[in-house]
């Protein structure tokens, strides 16, 4: 036979190199196939093909304890053993040796801790009996020895078993190291490690079986026949034993019927159990309901709890107080009374928040109470606005009408005296808190409140401008001047200028220093006191009346009413438009008619002096500039009208003054220098002075408008008699610029007008020193006219073949017009000196006529030296001489 694989010492140093590092010792190891299956059944070849394994029973041990396992090894693809599975032997449970294999070769091995018992262990096939006798003994040895206890055996003969191990006991050679060296000794394996009879049978049970064997007188080797013998023996003895019952009758009869009675009694019992169960599942429901019940009253007494704390809440902001509705609904608006007025609006304005959806639980505002409630703040809101707007509509007028009533309050006689309004804005203010609260609570009502203050103080202010107005023209002392400055009747010597009016301007300018910074203050204490959201009228340090030391108001601080506005943050951008609008509507309710005594201040100046409106208009300028703020937008206004007010009455004067100067061109001879050149040089002076800041443009204005129709009226005059239009002109046009001379070196516009007349002075003269040159000397520059005229035409040197232009006929001129030529020019000066009026201007023009005579005389020279060479005539020297000597 055969060697077996489990004596093969190569096999089992390769699995002890596989699971090196293991600890482990290998007591067995044995080539193997494994295939699938399930219990009781072989596999079939053509499912599943058999692979080659090699399995391996090792053991560990730990102190006293021994593990055993079982470990399935299988090849590498280099034909190298590596571990596949391991097993415990100690979840061992079952033997199962395949019963349809043929050979007997094939085993199954059950453990109880595989995750699914549903899919069958592993088929293991050996090649022979012995191969797996031999390992199915090893694995009973091991689990008796070390676990203590042996699995289930399915599909093999125990007597079977424990002959074959008789029959294959080994002698295994066991070397012991001596002192004197090692020494074989033989040993059966019986000695090495207990049999596998004695592990399966005791010793009594052998002996036994020994002699049991004696009794059938049967060998050892007939171990089946033995076996169906007993099982023979066995069947016979279970028939005798249940023919042995059936024969005692009674006593079964006696069993039944305690099994009955029995029966009874279990019945009954069970009759109570389930009476018993039934009362415990109704006291079990019973107690449920109660626990629901008592649930139920817990949560509703904390939700009762939770309900009356808010509802004491809700009833907390729902009650009025007493003390706050007797004050809303008929409290005294006196002085002393202010701070409970002002208490109960801050509640009732918190009370009506504290309803709005925002602060309040909107599942509250559908209550009926809570619209009640609403409704009770409403009708107190509409009661506590409607008395207080009565009141304060009362209280404005009785303050002014106090006012008024007292005449020692207005300007009087001999006695100009500054309105005062301290008292009249403490007054006020003590209300302020009061209207900011009116506001928050119903907007709606200011409109009315605001025109009645307007109406009343609108009362006041009229009337202190009215009496100071009055007493501050009465009190000025100024002559009247008359407003006839460029008459042409006046007479020369008459002086239209000779009184001083200059407490006019300052009269205007105190006016407006009194009542503009008054009108100002009020304009930003009416702003603030009746809650308009707008800019400061003055920002802090600013000068409301345009001069820093004009205003002695000693109340500058009133419109500030140290308090904070309640709506300060719903102040918005987007609002100040409109509220701006709105302020500048009241304040000309609060303003109008004022207007009125400022234009009676400036008419009234007007008809003493005209030419103050120039002062007035720049003191008026001075204070628009003043004017920054966009809330005194009546103010601004007023000033702007104040300023066309006196620009229209200057330009009264100015037309005036030019119809004046339109007359002179219908009177019948004018002669010399006209009355209105040296006037208006007067009247220039007189307008420089006056002027301040910004009304250069205004007397710019004037000038442009005097000169242009001085101009234009002196050339219309001319044109009446053109014999003498030239030495009028010139006469005229150097009176104008010899008396505005010092006055064009400071004023650009009187400088173009005055380069202007120079031009035209230049012109007439031109034109009136040829006329006197031509008149003497006509048939010398004729001659040299016509020549200059053929030059053109024709050569030089054809000219002396011209009819009247020959030698002879330059002979005869040069005779009839140069013999005597010192009478001729004595009689040119006569002429000149007898047509000017003015001897200033002689010297200037006789210069101007020799130098002119002797331009055109050496021109003429030149011509008679090109044409008529031959020819001698006086030289340009000689002439000069004569002239110089003159």
């Amino acid at each position: 036979m055969a060697k077996s694989s489990a004596d093969d010492e190569e096999l089992r140093r390769a699995c002890e190199a596989a699971i090196e590092g293991t600890k482990e010792k290998i007591v067995m190891s044995i080539r193997v196939a494994k295939s699938r299956g399930i219990w009781g059944k072989t596999a079939k070849l053509g499912r599943h093909m058999a692979k080659p394994r090699v399995l391996a029973l090792s053991t560990k041990s730990k102190g006293q304890r021994t593990k055993a396992f079982l470990r399935v090894l299988k090849y590498s693809n280099g034909g190298v053993l590596e571990p596949a599975k391991l097993y415990k032997l100690k979840h061992l449970s079952k033997v199962e040796v395949i019963t349809n294999d043929p050979s007997g070769c094939s085993f199954m091995l059950g453990f109880d801790n595989l995750r699914s018992q549903s899919v069958a262990p592993p088929q293991w096939t050996m090649r022979n009996i012995d191969d797996r006798n031999r390992l199915l003994l090893c694995i009973l040895n091991i689990c008796k020895d070390v676990l203590g206890r042996l699995p289930k055996v399915v599909g093999m003969d125990v007597v079977e078993m424990a002959l074959w191990a008789k029959e294959n006991t080994p002698t295994v050679t066991t070397q012991r190291n001596l002192e004197d060296g090692p020494v074989v000794t033989a040993v059966t394996e019986s000695d090495l490690k207990v049999t596998v009879e004695k592990e399966l049978v005791s010793q009594a049970e052998e002996e036994d079986m020994e002699a049991l064997l004696g009794t059938y007188v049967m060998g050892i080797g007939e171990a089946e026949a033995f076996s169906e013998r007993l099982k023979r023996e066995l069947l016979a003895l279970e028939a005798a034993n249940v023919h042995a019952i059936l024969e005692s009758e009674p006593l079964v009869d006696e069993v039944l019927q305690g099994l009955e009675a029995a029966t009874y009694c279990v019945e009954d019992m069970d009759e109570w159990l389930g009476i018993f169960n039934v009362k415990l599942r109704h006291m079990r429901e019973d107690i449920e309901s109660i626990e629901t019940r008592n649930n139920k009253l817990g949560m509703q007494s904390v939700n009762n709890k939770s309900l009356i704390e808010e509802l004491d809440k809700l009833l907390e902001r729902l009650r009025v107080p007493s003390e706050y509705a007797a004050c809303l609904t008929g409290g005294s608006f006196d002085e002393g009374h202010m701070l409970q007025n002002v208490e109960a609006c801050e509640w009732l304005a918190s009370a009506l928040r504290g309803l709005e959806v925002p602060n309040l639980d909107p599942s509250y505002a559908n209550m009926r109470a809570v619209k009640e409630k609403r409704a009770e703040l409403e009708k107190l809101k509409s009661t506590f606005v409607r008395r207080a707007s009565e009141f304060l509509r009362n209280y404005f007028a009785s303050l002014v009408d106090f006012m008024i009533s007292d005449k020692s309050y207005f300007s009087q006689r001999g006695q100009l005296k500054r309105p005062d309004h301290a008292d009249l804005r403490y007054k006020c203010r003590t209300y302020a808190r009061l209207l900011q609260h009116l506001k928050s609570l119903d907007k709606s009502c200011l409109g009315a409140l605001r025109k009645a203050y307007c109406s009343s103080l609108n009362l006041l202010l009229r009337r202190e401008a009215r009496e100071f107005a009055n007493e501050l023209r009465a009190s000025t002392k100024a002559s009247r001047n008359p407003s006839v400055w460029l008459e042409g009747s006046t007479g020369p010597g008459q002086n239209v200028n000779n009184s001083d009016t200059s407490t006019v301007s300052e009269a205007y300018a105190k006016m407006l220093t009194i009542f503009i910074p008054l009108l100002v203050d009020e304009s930003s204490f009416f702003a603030h006191f009746m809650c308009f959201q707008v800019p400061a009228l003055v920002p802090p340090g600013g000068v409301s009346n345009g001069n820093k030391a004009g205003s002695n108001d000693n109340d500058e601080d009133d419109d500030d009413l140290g308090i904070m506005d309640i709506d300060e943050n719903d102040s918005k951008a987007g609002n100040n438009s409109a509220e701006l609008g709105a302020l500048n509507e009241s304040l000309q309710d609060l303003l109008d008619g004022i207007q009125e005594d400022f234009y009676a201040v400036v008419d009234w100046a007007y008809k003493i002096d005209p030419l103050r409106c120039i002062s007035m208009h720049g003191i008026t300028e001075r204070y628009i500039s003043g004017q920054k703020a966009d809330a005194a937008g009546f103010v601004r206004l007023l000033l702007d009208d104040l300023e066309s007010r006196i620009s229209m009455q200057f330009g009264r004067f100015v037309d005036e003054a030019c119809h004046q100067i339109e007359r002179n061109e219908r009177n019948v001879k004018q002669t010399g220098v006209l009355s209105y050149i040296p006037r208006f040089a007067t009247l220039a002076t007189r307008m420089e002075q006056y002027i301040q800041g910004q009304s250069r443009d205004l007397v710019d204005q004037a000038y442009t408008k005097f000169v242009s129709i001085m101009f234009v009226t002196l050339e219309k005059i001319a044109q009446t008699d053109p014999k003498y239009a030239d030495i009028f002109l010139l006469e005229n046009y150097a009176a104008f610029q010899n008396s505005l001379y010092d006055l064009a070196n400071v004023v650009p516009t009187l400088a173009k007008f005055y380069h202007q007349a120079s031009e035209a002075y230049e012109q007439a003269c031109t034109r009136f020193i040829s006329m006197i040159i031509y008149y003497q000397f006509e048939r010398l520059f004729q001659f040299a006219r016509k020549i200059e005229d053929l030059m053109y035409t024709i050569s030089p040197e054809e000219i002396p073949f011209q009819l009247g232009l020959s030698k002879m006929d330059l002979r005869k001129m040069l005779k009839s017009s140069l013999s005597g030529v010192d009478k001729s020019i004595g009689a040119m000066y006569k002429k000149l000196q007898k047509n000017l009026t003015s001897d200033e201007l002689l010297p200037s023009l006789w210069d101007k006529c020799k130098k002119e005579f002797l331009d055109k005389y050496e021109s003429f020279a030149q011509l008679v030296a090109k044409i008529y060479p031959n020819e001698t005539i006086p030289s340009v020297a000689e002439m000069r001489d004569l002239l110089a000597s003159m």
